[in-house]
């Protein structure tokens, strides 16, 4: 099957969506697609090459398409056109996005004129836009009348696209409440890549250390555990991540100092795909502290929830709806109150005085994270991708 994956990011990208969105694209290639990935071109110079970007050995059905650099005024428009002219005119079999509004202007399209449109949704737009100045640092607000174009977005993709994919059960159940049941729409969640000669190890000699991978934004949770620290005397942090400029590090890192764990705690900053794994095989224990938001609660599919449970470490995660539906409290991980530093403080605390449940729970979850690989997910996909060509 020939796939033109759209997505309106510079590439290769330090972000999870830029890891999350090659890894797709890299799978449906190894399972025998041939697939191609617009995107728009890296900003550092000289240009990155994506796959040791990405630590990768290279697919040959893979081939990225990267669109001339251009002014920030007019580069959103320009990446639509280029879209919208290429689905057109190269007549792939499927077009797969993560964009809602260019599956939304692809679906306007005459059907005789357009391929058929899946559509991967990261989460509702609306609900999404209302709370991303309390989730993200300086992020501005949505009006009303953004919200309702967003709505009346997300309703014609959900009720028109060939096929649907959300990452989390949750997500899918508020989508049918609000515009109805559809076929082929399928739950798939996110996945990671897995080593076939990967082994689960013993934990590192002490001292004890948490370890955290991710943004750094206020809903990702990283003060809750900040918090937590300061009830943990001895245990060492480490916070993998963040981006470059962003103003979230100096407060997180002003409020080490401010709870007295600033000698306890170090910040990698952002690090590359290898150098995560490395990290996460140091940890005695990997936190996933994510705060009770409505993003949380239903649409997060974290790529790092998948990398933890490869790394066969056990899991501190914080008791949401979307990570219930991978994580299992006292089996593969240890759930505790969003929010709450005391919380995931006791669930340390409790790690660490038994060692048995700490290995229990990390090799179930090392065992559990073959369930989770790329190429297993883009089997997945699959099914949806072949029955959105054969209902068109």
């Amino acid at each position: 099957m020939r796939i033109l994956y759209l997505a309106d990011i510079r590439f290769p990208l330090e972000r999870a969506n830029g890891l999350q969105t090659f890894e797709t694209c890299r799978a449906l290639a190894a399972c025998g697609h041939a697939v191609t990935l617009l995107v728009r071109a890296d900003t550092t110079r000289p240009a990155r090459d994506p796959w040791l970007f990405y630590g990768a050995p290279r697919e040959t059905g893979l081939t990225i398409a990267r669109l001339p650099p251009l002014p920030g005024a007019v580069r959103r428009g320009a990446y639509l056109a280029a879209a919208l002219g290429r689905a057109v005119s190269v007549s792939p079999d499927i077009v797969l996005t993560r964009d809602l509004l260019l599956a939304d202007m692809l679906l306007r399209l005459p059907k005789s004129l357009r391929p058929p449109i899946v559509y991967e949704s990261h989460g509702y737009a609306p609900a999404m836009a209302a709370e991303r100045p309390k989730a993200i640092t300086g992020a501005p607000g949505a009006s009303w009348r953004k919200l309702l174009r967003l709505t009346a977005r997300e309703s014609r993709v959900w009720r028109t696209a060939a096929g649907y994919i959300t990452l989390t059960r949750v997500h899918q159940q508020e989508l049918e409440d609000r515009f109805g049941v559809r076929s082929n729409a399928a739950v798939i969640p996110d996945g990671v890549r897995l080593d076939p000669a990967r082994m689960w190890r013993q934990p590192p000699p002490p001292p004890f250390t948490v370890t955290y991978a991710g943004h750094l934004y206020p809903w990702k949770g990283v003060d809750v555990l900040l918090h937590a620290l300061a009830e943990l005397p001895g245990v060492q942090a480490r916070i993998v991540g963040g981006q470059p400029g962003e103003t979230d590090h100096g407060r997180l890192d002003g409020l080490a100092r401010d709870k007295g764990v600033s000698d306890r705690v170090t910040f990698t900053g952002w690090l590359p795909p290898a150098s995560v794994i490395a990290e996460l095989a140091r940890a005695h224990a990997l936190i996933l502290p994510n705060t009770p938001t409505h993003t949380s609660e239903r649409y997060t599919s974290p790529l790092k929830l998948f990398e933890y449970l490869a790394a066969g470490r056990p899991i501190v995660a914080s008791d949401l709806a979307a990570l219930r539906e991978v994580l299992r409290h006292g089996d593969n991980a240890l759930l505790v109150e969003p929010g709450s530093p005391t919380a995931l403080a006791a669930a340390v605390r409790r790690l660490m005085g038994d060692q048995p449940l700490a290995a229990g729970l990390a090799r179930r979850a090392f065992d559990e994270a073959v369930h989770y690989g790329w190429e297993t997910r883009a089997g997945r996909i699959d099914v949806v991708l072949e029955a959105a060509r054969a209902r068109t």
